[in-house]
């Protein structure tokens, strides 16, 4: 899978300021969705915003702490595709 460069930037900025402003969003973490919405047969990730179905199945019913869990993961999943 090649994510959009575009994406990945956006993902990427996007994951270090919910990790930086944990206060900003105590109320609400924002989605990652991108409205791309395409699983990855290989990875098993949206090429959209790296989660898995599972993560976005999830992600309207959790709470702030399994969202920024998911967020720390998608930030993983970005440093792998840089590497």
């Amino acid at each position: 899978m090649s994510p959009d460069p575009k994406a990945i930037q956006f993902l990427a900025a996007s994951a270090r300021h919910v990790r930086a402003s944990e206060d900003h969003f105590a109320q609400t973490v924002p989605s990652p969705c991108l409205s791309v919405c395409q699983m990855d047969a290989t990875t098993g990730l949206c090429q959209g915003c790296l989660r898995t179905l599972e993560e976005i199945g999830q992600w309207g019913n959790a709470d702030d702490a399994f969202k920024r869990v998911v967020w720390a993961r998608i930030e993983t999943r970005l440093a792998e595709f840089a590497s």
